[in-house]
């Protein structure tokens, strides 16, 4: 595994690749050695892109650890639009499964903002957030993303 660390408005971010694909983001941590992997050259332009204001969708191989069901998960929420939100119960009624079932796989998302779980809310609003951080991170990702009107 290769990681690679940059500066973004939530934090030094460390992003991880393995045999060419995006499989970990996570920030908060103490920056260490860099790698200069193409992929990961690429995902710090791209986020670093998202976080001025100029990018909306990634381009980006990623992959995830674990089951079909969290593979799915996580395909649901990267076709959720940038700006735009979706809830468990939705997902939860698209995929035939609990919304419950649904919550658990947004929270063991290992990529998040990749993989955007902050555009998952509770059937009653904001709920928890995978990224450091917790709900913070997930209220600024939204207003960031123009998605945050509910919050005022």
């Amino acid at each position: 595994m290769e990681e690679r660390w940059m500066e973004s408005p939530l934090g030094a971010m460390r992003i991880v690749a393995e045999d060419g694909a995006i499989v970990a983001l996570d920030w908060g941590g103490v920056p260490e050695r860099s790698s200069d992997c193409a992929v990961l050259q690429d995902a710090e332009a791209q986020l670093a892109d998202y976080f001025v204001g100029g990018r909306e969708v990634f381009d980006l191989p990623l992959r995830v650890r674990g089951s079909a069901f969290q593979r799915a998960v996580c395909d649901a929420m990267r076709a959720i639009p940038f700006g735009y939100t979706r809830t468990y119960g939705e997902i939860a009624a698209d995929l035939g499964v609990p919304a419950q079932a649904v919550g658990q796989a947004c929270g063991g998302n290992p990529i998040p903002i990749l993989i955007p779980c902050h555009r998952v809310m509770g059937a009653k609003g904001l709920t928890g957030f995978s990224g450091a951080g917790g709900v913070e991170s997930k209220v600024w990702l939204l207003r960031h993303e123009g998605a945050g009107g509910f919050l005022i």
